[in-house]
């Protein structure tokens, strides 16, 4: 069951190369149920990305491009009158579908940013007094710039705490750089790459994770975790009971791709940076620390006993 991703992730390094393993995390958080946060410069690969996650995986793909005069209806959709039936008809946004991108979502207003809350969390949408569910699978797939760059409104916590993982592609390498300049377009090499999964079997892939043993030493390594970032040495707030599940459930879809049937601490190990360095705020005081949230990630990691 699991082989297939593996194709798809072979398959989706030919179009964005020399990142094999933020391929690997990015699979790793759609197999785990997650939304996925591609935080970047402009122009590195972040929507070729999103895109061929997509298609190679099957799922139906939406893009919408967050600008700061996008309006909530936008994105989750409108009633509008119609006489011809003597009512509202809600015309659906494109919400509605089974692999949403949000293109640099925070180039959008906040009001605009939390219409996205209840379709991350509850996979459904309210409007007008009605309740409509989302397709299943339903992945947020978001990108973002810098927060130094103009014209860009910062996350607030509660909604980086919806992306199960946060991910930055960073620029290529030379030898990646130059298969990119020598080698045929991207939006071509898109257009021909085949469906390799069917939606039906990424849940059924997903549904096999339960099946992932998780000893209970493990579940102690987890809980020490988030124990240590609460005790406030280098994070103002620590791991939220909700972060330490995220982190948990990541370790085990990252188990799956590595082919084995129970977890080890160094899947935690490999996916706690993107689950927890985006939801952990370093405090001001950090002993003269200039190094962000992923640096101090790894000093938690580093003063855990496994």
């Amino acid at each position: 069951m699991f082989s297939k991703i593996h194709a798809v992730a072979q398959r989706v390094g030919q179009i964005v190369v020399g990142k094999d393993e933020q391929i690997r995390q990015a699979l790793a958080c759609l197999l785990a149920g997650g939304h996925l946060l591609i935080e970047d410069v402009p122009g590195v690969g972040k929507t070729t990305l999103a895109h061929a996650l997509a298609t190679a995986l099957g799922l139906r793909f939406s893009r919408v491009q967050f600008t700061s005069d996008l309006l909530p209806a936008d994105v989750i959709g409108v009633s509008v009158y119609e006489r011809e039936k003597n009512g509202f008809v809600f015309h659906p946004g494109p919400v509605f579908t089974q692999v949403l991108l949000a293109d640099e979502i925070n180039r959008a207003t906040p009001k605009t940013q939390s219409a996205l809350l209840e379709a991350m969390e509850e996979r459904q949408v309210s409007t007008d007094g009605v309740t409509r569910d989302l397709p299943e699978p339903f992945f947020v797939i978001a990108t973002q710039n810098p927060g130094h760059q103009i014209g860009t409104f910062p996350l607030p916590e509660s909604q980086l705490d919806r992306f199960l993982m946060c991910i930055s592609l960073g620029y290529p390498d030379a030898a990646a750089e130059r298969a990119l300049l020598a080698g045929e377009d991207r939006r071509a090499l898109l257009k021909a790459l085949p469906a390799l999964m069917q939606p039906q079997q990424l849940l059924e892939a997903r549904a096999a994770l339960a099946q992932i043993h998780v000893s209970p030493a493990l579940i102690d390594y987890v809980q020490a975790l988030a124990q240590a970032s609460r005790q406030r040495e280098l994070f103002a707030e620590g791991l939220s009971p909700r972060a330490a599940l995220a982190l948990l459930q990541a370790a085990r879809a990252w188990a799956a791709l590595e082919g084995r049937n129970h977890v080890i601490p160094e899947d935690v190990q490999a996916v706690a940076v993107p689950v927890a360095a985006h939801r952990l705020r370093p405090l001001k005081s950090t002993g003269g620390h200039t190094g962000g949230s992923r640096d101090l990630v790894l000093r938690l990691l580093q003063s855990v006993a496994v």
